[in-house]
C-alpha cells in the first residue's frame, strides 16, 4: 500500500522530531510539515524558538517540494549556480530557504508526498533530527 501523508502521521513527524531534537541536545526547534501541494497540514514552535522560525520553516520544506530537492541539493545548487537558485527564489516569490533542514517526503515510487522543514539549530542538526521524526512515522526522507 502506497504511504499516505496524514495529518496524524504529520503530529508523528513533528513529536518524535522533537523527541529527537531533545535526545540529541538541539536548541528549541521549529517543525513544519507540507502536503505535496506546499501547504501546511502541521507546525510546531518550541518555547524558547523564535516566532520567525515558522517562515524560516515553511520556506525549508517548501523548497524540498516545489523543487523536487531537499535543502542539501538546494544548497549545493545555490553555491554552484546562484544564478539559479535566485531566479527560482524570485519565481516563488522570496519563500525558499535553500539549507539543509528542508526533507522530501516520498512515497514507494519515489513521489513526492510532502515536505518537512526544521530550524532552530545547526541546519545539519535540523535534517537529522527531521528524518529521525520521518521514519517514526514510518515514512520515507530525503534530506
Amino acid at each position: 500500500m502506497m504511504p499516505k501523508l496524514t495529518i496524524d502521521a504529520a503530529r508523528t513527524i513533528i513529536r518524535e522530531t522533537l523527541a529527537k531534537g531533545h535526545e540529541m541536545g538541539l536548541k528549541p526547534l521549529s517543525v513544519i510539515v507540507l502536503d505535496a501541494g506546499g501547504h501546511p497540514l502541521a507546525f510546531e514552535r518550541e518555547d524558547g524558538a523564535a516566532p520567525g522560525r515558522y517562515v524560516i520553516a515553511e520556506g525549508k520544506a517548501y523548497g524540498a517540494v516545489m523543487l523536487g530537492m531537499p535543502g542539501s541539493a538546494q544548497m549545493a545548487r545555490a553555491e554552484a549556480q546562484h544564478y539559479f537558485m535566485t531566479a527560482a527564489n524570485g519565481a516563488f516569490g522570496g519563500k525558499v530557504v535553500p539549507v539543509p533542514g528542508g526533507v522530501i517526503l516520498r512515497g514507494d515510487e519515489g513521489e513526492i508526498i510532502g515536505g518537512v522543514g526544521v530550524t532552530g539549530d545547526t541546519s545539519d542538526n535540523d535534517a537529522e533530527a527531521a528524518l529521525a521524526g520521518i521514519a517514526a512515522a514510518g515514512l520515507k526522507g530525503e534530506a
